[in-house]
């Protein structure tokens, strides 16, 4: 006989973690107690010794779904009269230490529990201990139903008896609910309710009838629409003022799906997975099953499946797949409130609310696959509140405060580096409302104040200005150097790399926009010739301003006028002249080394477009012109280590084909990387927006191969800035050694 003590950190909270210990015990004939504590779980098991060591295989081999062990101590103890294995009450210093867990989509028995049970048939808030809402409805912690928005709602004695039961998946399941004693469905047209039998039934109708609905899901609103009516999808885009950022599409099953796309194993195992994101995946050339308008002139197309038992009920009633984008308008966060639907959004025609509030909006996860791994496009639902654990403990608390487009932050506690969902971008007041309110969340959960505030160089950043107004210690960290150490920490990695920090734009340190820069180790070396920005940020929305930018490089204005290119018919000679005036004296014309202005230099010169309308729209146009058959790369030079690649050159050469220059540049941007990682021989990380682009990341990762050159590119951490506010943290964790013990 032997008593065993064990100390379990990792994500053992509200995950079902101590009724499958109790479980464990019972099967094994084993006595003790298993409780929360101020660290994860604590459990103690006498027994014999055959029995503890087939307990531990269980907790390496047979784990609830959303659990996770991060680390788990044990030291034996003298054993104690005992004859029975119970659950104790919690260790009350919990309360600000336990990792809230992701919201994670509806378990395959509670769907089974929708369709056949009585007690939860039809029931559209259906979930237990494996699956449903988490972060979106947490006031603060221990994540117990006092502490969430399911407060209000009284058990019913059914839901009592089965919250009660070590035995059943429900012990513990905070939002238990049912139809006696849960939330209720409730549909508005405009801000009047509908008195309606069947909600669910009607709402489905009113889709096929090419409505505009809005659904509250699980982290926001959906706006809603039939994905393969022209029409409707024509007045969605019109209403939301988007003329052709691509739309996501929910789809029934995997069979809709794969009739629409190409899926590959990797891809249906992401779409099928308990964080249900939505998935870039190729479009089927040959597929007419959904609207042109939904993804636009691009050849990818964003699919996710119902990942909560209203979805599931609403596509009993739907055939067709539907529209599900994020309600909002412009760079607003995602909405929460039907009160907030009917004051924005007035195009909606229906909503479709329920009465359990959101607490902390999540927007849907996107991901796509490049090669046979996973590539986090925006960490949300299902994935955040994301923990990247440390080989050591951090002394101080550190607040990151990430970027100003596509934000998130990060928080370091002991031993982690907590990531936010994603935030968006910063640039209205709601926004950054949002921003603050994600802030106040996170530092109400772990009673968190900073010690030390890290930002970005980026002087007008909203969260630089917001960081500097605080009574706090601030560190600055170069944005294209957080990129490199965001893939660092995703992989624990230390010491010295070659770093490919490829974006859009973001502060240098020399006063330029960089997003061209190669770091050995943490110094820049190389960066890519620069590009005048003519009109600014205007340039960044208008390809041929990037294009005639570098005609002027290379030739008069003269010369200029005389080209027969579509780039200079897309101006008048006085637009051009004025632009040149803009060039020659500096006047409202940074200067910028970002490989995204090569994309969309290429866009503009082969007339794929002059004008775009979303970020990185150059480059998923580009991407859909590659032909794999076209090896042939632009000459580029290194000069004093900057990176010149002649496309001005050879497009003086009259050669404007659009497949032809779009796989030029991909081609040469891969030679570029692997000539340098071979002349530098070391181990290689890519980071920055521009490796969303997939086709260059797969012949980038295939060279390398090829090349027996290591790498390490971003999975399970957004790879785009997304990402920056994990990398902040890394950096100053790994080069601060008074912040940290071990």
């Amino acid at each position: 006989m032997r008593r065993v003590s064990y100390s379990i950190k990792g994500q053992v909270q509200g995950v079902g973690f101590r009724p499958f210990i109790y479980k464990r015990a019972l099967e094994f004939s084993l006595v003790g107690f298993v409780k929360n504590d101020a660290y994860g779980v604590k459990l103690e098991v006498q027994g014999r010794d055959e029995d503890i060591k087939l307990f531990e295989d269980s907790l390496c081999f047979r784990l609830p779904p959303l659990a996770r062990i991060d680390e788990m101590l044990k030291k034996e103890i003298e054993l104690v009269k005992e004859n029975s294995f119970i659950i104790m009450q919690s260790e009350q210093s919990i309360s600000k230490t336990a990792l809230i867990s992701p919201d994670i989509a509806i378990c395959q028995e509670c769907l089974a529990d929708v369709k056949n049970s009585k007690k939860y048939h039809n029931y559209f808030a259906t979930n237990c201990t494996n699956c449903g809402p988490r972060y979106s409805i947490i006031k603060t912690v221990p994540y117990d139903r006092k502490n969430t928005s399911m407060q209000k709602f009284e058990m019913c004695s059914s839901c009592e008896d089965e919250y009660k039961n070590p035995k059943l998946r429900r012990y513990h399941a905070q939002p238990i609910s049912c139809n006696e004693c849960g939330p209720i469905l409730s549909l508005f047209r405009g801000e009047t309710r509908v008195d309606e039998k069947d909600i669910i039934k009607k709402v489905a109708s009113l889709i096929e009838s090419a409505e505009i609905v809005a659904i509250k899901g699980i982290g926001g609103f959906h706006i809603v629409c039939d994905a393969t009516n022209d029409d409707v999808v024509k007045k969605l885009r019109e209403f939301k003022n988007r003329p052709a950022k691509p739309f996501a599409i929910m789809c029934r099953d995997l069979q809709q799906i794969e009739s629409l796309a190409k899926v590959s194993e990797k891809e249906e195992e992401l779409l099928a997975s308990k964080e249900a994101p939505i998935v870039v995946l190729k479009k089927l050339t040959n597929s007419n099953n959904i609207s042109s308008l939904v993804a636009p002139k691009i050849d990818r197309i964003g699919c996710f499946l119902p990942y909560n038992a209203l979805h599931h009920l609403l596509f009993m009633h739907l055939k067709n797949p539907i529209v599900a984008t994020s309600a909002n308008l412009g760079d607003e966060p995602i909405i929460i409130s039907a009160k907030d639907i009917f004051k924005k959004l007035p195009f909606v025609d229906f909503t479709l609310d329920f009465d359990r509030e959101i607490i902390n909006g999540v927007d849907d996860s996107l991901v796509q696959v490049v090669g046979a791994e996973m590539q986090t496009l925006r960490l949300s639902r299902g994935f955040a509140p994301k923990v990247i654990k440390l080989p050591f403990k951090s002394e101080k608390k550190i607040l990151a405060v990430g970027a100003n487009a596509k934000n998130s932050v990060a928080f370091v506690i002991g031993d982690n580096i907590i990531l936010s969902p994603h935030i968006g971008d910063l640039d209205s007041m709601e926004a950054f409302g949002f921003f603050e309110r994600t802030l106040e969340s996170f530092k109400r959960f772990y009673d968190f104040e900073p010690d030390i505030i890290v930002h970005d160089k980026h002087p007008n950043y909203e969260t630089t200005k917001w960081a500097k107004k605080q009574n706090c210690e601030l560190l600055e960290v170069g944005h294209h150097l957080a990129h490199i150490y965001a893939c660092k920490a995703e992989f624990g990695l230390s010491g010295d790399y070659l770093g490919f920090s490829f974006d859009g734009t973001g502060y240098g340190d020399d006063g330029t926009l960089w997003g061209g820069e190669i770091f050995v180790g943490d110094a820049r070396k190389y960066s890519f010739k620069g590009i005048k920005l003519l009109g600014a940020d205007k340039a960044i929305k208008e390809p041929r301003r990037v294009a005639l930018s570098m005609l002027f490089d290379e030739l008069s204005l003269e010369e200029v006028l005389e080209l027969e290119f579509d780039v200079v018919k897309s101006f008048v000679a006085s637009e051009i002249k004025m632009l040149h005036q803009s060039y020659i004296k500096n006047l409202n014309a940074p200067k910028t080394s970002s490989v995204a202005r090569l994309f969309d230099a290429i866009a503009s010169f082969s007339n794929i477009a002059q004008f775009i309308s979303y970020e990185g729209e150059s480059g998923l146009l580009g991407e859909s012109y590659y032909d794999e058959n076209i090896v042939k790369c632009f000459d580029y030079t290194i000069d004093n280590n900057v990176i010149d690649i002649k496309i001005v050159e050879y497009i003086l050469k009259g050669k404007m084909d659009k497949d032809e220059l779009s796989s030029m540049l991909i081609n040469t941007l891969v030679k570029i990387i692997t000539d340098i990682s071979k002349i530098e021989k070391l181990e290689v990380v890519l980071s920055g927006g521009v490796f969303q682009n997939k086709t260059l990341l797969e012949l980038v990762s295939q060279a390398l191969g090829q090349e027996k050159i290591k790498y390490h590119s971003q999975q399970e951490s957004a790879i785009n800035d997304g990402g920056i506010a994990l990398g902040q943290a890394y950096y100053v964790l790994s080069y601060n050694k008074k912040y940290k013990i071990g």
